[in-house]
């Protein structure tokens, strides 16, 4: 059977994640102390213990999917002796899931990992004022439909598709008032419901160029090595391999739109027949489903999740 590991985005972060696997393996404990290590942070507190409000905000959800997702891969490698360059033909991720995919196949380290994804959360934070930008998920349309409403809508302010996450779920990102016209004009002259997202900054604009310019410096820094399997790139749904272009990709996937439904139609394209999600929550395999029900999709999470895909494998 062959395999894509996939990893979790934004929005699968929940309190608790994570704590039954450090309770249970010692691997995957350390791999939550080295990630509080590398930011000089109990994150890992934060990501067993709560406040919700402060896991969920930007700067500490991104490094923390990152740690949940390494953290079963490595039980995954101690456990079941899986090799990520033989157990899959890519690796692929949501966003910042893009960091947690690098790190698995080797292209970084887990605390480079969460240096950057820290860096890369505080600097989307602080790229638009609180207030001044909104997301909102138009339902039922395609990404040409939703492009063209946003075009419509923006009126000199910025407004444009962040994510196509999968058939009928595009999701529109930039100025708050932009995003609310293509929200009615969705509603009005198409007959489409609309999603508003409770984000705290408009990801995947133009907008996010400070962010872009702040992770070109950071990423500049960074040893990168070839991964050990292919990368399917968000804003090119294509597989890449040279570190140079990674980089690239990385810096233009702050202001580019995420193609995660094309990704995935190039993975079974290219002979993937089964996703495995690597992380927090079930949301690439829900859209794995609804992207081309040929494919099978598995999400591995906790200590029971790593037991039944072991007996798989």
């Amino acid at each position: 059977m062959t395999r894509a590991f996939v990893f979790p985005g934004q929005g699968s972060q929940a309190v608790g994640m994570g704590r039954e696997l450090a309770e249970a393996f010692a691997v995957a404990r350390h791999t939550f102390e080295e990630v509080d290590e590398a930011l000089g942070q109990n994150l890992s507190r934060l990501i067993f213990e709560g406040p919700e409000g402060d896991l969920t905000l930007t700067e500490n959800a991104q490094p923390a999917l990152m740690a949940v997702s390494l953290a079963v891969l490595r039980v995954l490698q101690q456990e079941g002796g899986i090799d990520v360059g033989r157990a899959c033909r890519f690796v692929a991720g949501h966003s910042l899931g893009e960091y947690s995919a690098l790190a698995a196949a080797g292209t970084f380290g887990v605390a480079d990992a969460a240096r950057l994804l820290k860096l890369r959360g505080r600097a989307m934070q602080q790229a638009v004022p609180v207030g001044e930008g909104a997301m909102a998920a138009i339902l039922g349309v395609d990404l040409e439909t939703a492009e063209r409403i946003a075009a419509e809508a923006a009126e000199g302010e910025v407004c444009a598709a962040a994510n196509d996450n999968a058939p009928g779920q595009v999701v529109l990102s930039g100025h708050k008032a932009a995003v609310e016209r293509a929200t009615r004009i969705a509603q009005e002259r198409e007959g489409k419901r609309s999603v508003s997202l409770p984000v705290s900054a408009p990801f995947h604009c133009a907008l996010m160029a400070p962010a872009a310019k702040a992770m070109a410096q950071a990423l500049a820094n960074v040893d990168l090595r070839a991964p050990l399997v292919p990368l399917v790139a968000n804003v090119t749904a294509e597989a890449v391999t040279a570190p140079d272009e990674i980089r690239r990709l990385l810096v233009e996937q702050v202001t580019g739109l995420v193609r995660w439904r094309e990704c995935v139609l190039f993975m079974k394209e290219q002979g993937v027949e089964t996703l495995v999600e690597i992380g927090s929550g079930k949301v690439l395999a829900g859209l794995a489903k609804r992207i081309d029900r040929q494919l099978s999709a598995v999400s591995v999470g906790t200590p029971a999740d790593i037991e039944a895909f072991l007996k798989t494998v």
